[in-house]
């Protein structure tokens, strides 16, 4: 008796798309393309260029692409949402990062438009600073931002 689980058909299609991505982007994988181009090339004075002769490459062509889209697709997919896993535990661990950007991906894009208007702000505040790493979020720069106006002001009244 096998104590295994059944692997599932979703699991095999993971399995079978992580290893053609890994051959397709390889070296062989290019080198075959090469040679088959080669090789059909080579045969088109045999079958004098007809119909059929470029038929053939069309349709193997076709066929590939259309497979390799949903392949590249699928491995994009998956190489996203590992990014975006490690960038909202470094978010989430950061103390002063804004907890804000966790899953920010998620957001419509209305709100992404509002925050990189938001982060955009904090950057030109940033900016005015010495030191960029000075300021932790919008709220934290404009308070500085404000006390060193102040202190500015106050400082050439005094003069």
């Amino acid at each position: 008796m096998s104590t295994r689980k059944p692997v599932s058909v979703g699991a095999r299609l993971e399995q079978f798309s992580t290893a053609a991505s890994r051959w397709t982007g390889s070296s062989h994988a290019l080198a075959l393309a090469l040679l088959i181009i080669v090789v059909w090339a080579t045969v088109g004075p045999v079958f004098h260029f007809s119909d059929t002769w470029q038929l053939v490459v069309n349709t193997g062509t076709t066929i590939i692409t259309f497979v390799m889209v949903f392949l590249i697709q699928r491995s994009q997919n998956k190489d996203s949402l590992a990014i975006h896993l490690k960038l909202n535990e470094l978010v989430a661990a950061m103390q002063g990062a804004s907890n804000r950007l966790i899953e920010v991906e998620a957001l419509t894009e209305k709100d992404l438009a509002t925050l990189s208007r938001y982060y955009g702000e904090l950057a030109k505040l940033a900016r005015t600073e010495g030191d960029v790493t000075v300021s932790h979020s919008v709220e934290e720069a404009r308070e500085r931002h404000s006390v060193k106006i102040g202190g500015a002001k106050r400082g050439r009244e005094a003069k």
